[in-house]
């Protein structure tokens, strides 16, 4: 490689401009990871006998480092709580950085023109709440950079028994508005593409069926206006936030039966397919080092399959 093409990579890296942009969106991810941290532990708190039992869960927040410490390829802070209105949830951020490999640059919009080199940032989440009767939750954001840079992301409910599983299920349609507040929030944020973009990328086609009831899904999110992109993706985050701990609150009181426990570790069971089947999310982080106890947390921590 050329010595005028290094300096343009470098260059194009370590844009000013592009640097304040990664600082930014990188606190943000962090801080949002905060904010649900709190949420979620707070409905622990409000759990009580006689159906939940044992001392409300907290989060271990847990540094990690990406490589073999031998050079700075950025790391994350993994979230990790097993409590008793959750189950197992995972909330986790990360800032990595570095060389995609050469298979797998080329399947990544601009790496070719950055030799492979990138950034990323971004907060992933999955809930799975102990009571059947309350859906289980998906969400990401993250800002990626090549020799381009955007947004992507997006949150879905995955409800796991048969009368919830939807979209004119209460909490499904409140979800969706959330969602749709997030769209309206920038002009644009096309909600009827994301939602449809949602419904055809989350789903299970060796079952040709959805994983859950939907809500919004976007990726290499680039309008030319980098503060809008930024402040939809924000707003997506806080709609999260905000309708989700509400749907928990709304469910977790009422009782299970034996039955509506065991349609919900098998439906659990379509999660763990489409994770190891097809998530770009999964095979982004294993392909680029991640962390795979964090990559992987998003697995349910009891599932069947009949």
């Amino acid at each position: 490689m050329s010595q005028e093409r290094q300096q343009r990579i470098k260059s194009s890296m370590t844009d000013p401009d592009l640097n304040a942009r990664k600082t930014r969106a990188s606190a943000w991810f962090k801080s949002l990871q905060e904010d649900i941290c709190a949420r979620f532990e707070a409905l622990e708190d409000a759990a009580a006998p006689p159906l939940y039992k044992g001392p409300a869960g907290r989060f271990d927040l847990t540094e990690w480092s990406r490589g073999d410490g031998s050079e700075d390829l950025g790391g994350g802070r993994m979230g990790l709580m097993r409590g008793r209105v959750f189950e197992k949830v995972g909330v986790h951020f990360s800032l990595v950085h570095g060389t995609f490999s050469e298979a797998f640059a080329a399947q990544i919009p601009g790496a070719d023109q950055s030799d492979g080199q990138f950034w990323a940032s971004g907060i992933s989440l999955i809930a799975h709440p102990r009571n059947p009767h309350v859906p289980a939750a998906h969400m990401n954001t993250r800002m990626l950079v090549t020799s381009d840079s955007w947004f992507g992301g997006g949150g879905d409910l995955n409800p796991l028994l048969d009368y919830q599983r939807n979209q004119a299920f209460e909490d499904s349609v409140d979800f969706h508005a959330a969602m749709k507040a997030a769209c309206d929030s920038y002009d644009g944020a096309d909600f009827v593409a994301m939602r449809d973009h949602c419904d055809s990328y989350f789903h299970l086609a060796h079952r040709n069926e959805p994983r859950g009831t939907g809500g919004i899904f976007y990726d290499r999110f680039n309008s030319g206006d980098w503060e809008g992109d930024f402040a939809f993706t924000q707003e997506v985050g806080r709609q999260f936030a905000d309708i989700y701990p509400k749907l928990v609150a709304r469910r977790m009181n009422r009782p299970w039966s034996e039955a509506e426990r065991e349609e919900q570790l098998i439906q659990r069971g379509r999660y763990v397919e489409f994770n190891l089947l097809y998530d770009r999310g999964t095979t982004f982080g294993l392909k680029t080092g991640g962390n795979v106890t964090s990559i992987l947390s998003s697995m349910p921590p009891v599932v069947k399959w009949p």
